[in-house]
């Protein structure tokens, strides 16, 4: 089994994990609230170089919150702020204004849970790259390390991904005035590469497959 944990937007390499695994994927749902991860936070590419959009949350007072209980706060109108720094960032991205209106409904619909937000913004995502995965919800709580293929925690905004070399460059937005950016959201790679994202990904897993070749000095 390969565990993840949900994400808002999560970055290539939560999808070129779940490419890797080869069957029962399983997003945990049991698991209590962890701040400032991908859980309610994606990592994007603007005019002033990367930033960050979070999901504000409703956490009960002194105690933990179980990722499926977790509520959505709307007290101050993030879904306006996020959709307006996601057109500012891309409008002038290759594929932007293909899924625009799409998009922009996930903005609109006011969702009670983060967990069903995240799991329909992925899907669509997924679908309009043309990645074909199936997961699965957990049925109860994991341990930590008590399966191999764990990345609730291995993925995450302040840790570097361990395979991040074989993310290969893309042509990025902004691109002009800052170096690439390996592990951007997929909504990054959506709106430059559009439907050739599913081929992106399959190249990426191509060249983590391929050995390493010796340099035999001549005799």
């Amino acid at each position: 089994m390969s565990l993840f944990s949900t994400a808002y937007l999560p970055p290539l390499a939560y999808v070129l994990e779940m490419m890797s695994s080869i069957d029962n994927i399983c997003i945990e749902q049991h698991e209590h609230y962890t701040k400032q991860t991908y859980r309610n936070r994606c990592h994007l590419m603007g005019a002033n170089g990367v930033f960050a959009l979070s999901i504000p949350v409703m956490k009960k007072s002194n105690s933990k919150t179980c990722i499926k209980d977790l509520r959505i706060k709307y007290d101050e109108n993030w879904q306006n702020n996020h959709w307006r720094s996601i057109t500012s960032a891309y409008l002038s991205s290759p594929y932007f204004l293909y899924y625009q209106s799409e998009l922009e409904q996930f903005y609109h619909k006011k969702y009670d849970f983060l967990l069903d937000f995240n799991l329909e913004l992925f899907d669509y995502i997924l679908s309009k790259m043309k990645v074909d995965l199936t997961y699965k919800l957990g049925a109860e709580f994991t341990p930590i390390n008590t399966i191999e293929a764990d990345y609730r925690q291995s993925i995450h905004p302040k840790k570097t991904w361990q395979d991040e070399s074989i993310i290969q460059p893309y042509k990025q937005v902004f691109a002009e005035k800052f170096d690439f950016q390996p592990n951007l959201s997929i909504l990054d790679l959506l709106c430059n590469e559009g439907q050739n994202s599913e081929n992106y990904f399959l190249e990426c897993l191509n060249n983590k497959e391929k050995p390493k070749q010796r340099f035999i000095f001549p005799k």
